[in-house]
């Protein structure tokens, strides 16, 4: 079970890079639009648009994104709790 869970922080810790590197991207114009950003844009939006839905931008800033890293890197601490009190971990 140790390697399941190191396994599955380790993706997390990865699709958190994928998130960060796909946000820094609207910054930078056309870079969506390549065909990098496509591929992250399909492997990050699904995520992105559940907590775009709940949270509106605020003017010109979109909070959403950093509120799912969050709950992301929340979600795996709950994990490792609960594997801990399990004592799979």
């Amino acid at each position: 079970m140790d390697v399941f869970f190191r396994l599955l922080n380790d993706l997390v810790f990865i699709y958190t890079i994928a998130l960060i590197i796909y946000i820094f991207m609207s910054w930078f114009p056309g870079a969506r639009e390549s065909s990098f950003g496509r591929i992250l844009g399909r492997i990050c939006e699904p995520y992105l648009d559940m907590f775009r839905r709940i949270i509106p931008p605020l003017g010109m800033i979109d909070i959403s994104p950093i509120v799912a890293i969050f709950v992301l890197r929340y979600a795996v601490l709950g994990l490792a709790a609960l594997f801990r009190m399990l004592g799979l971990y």
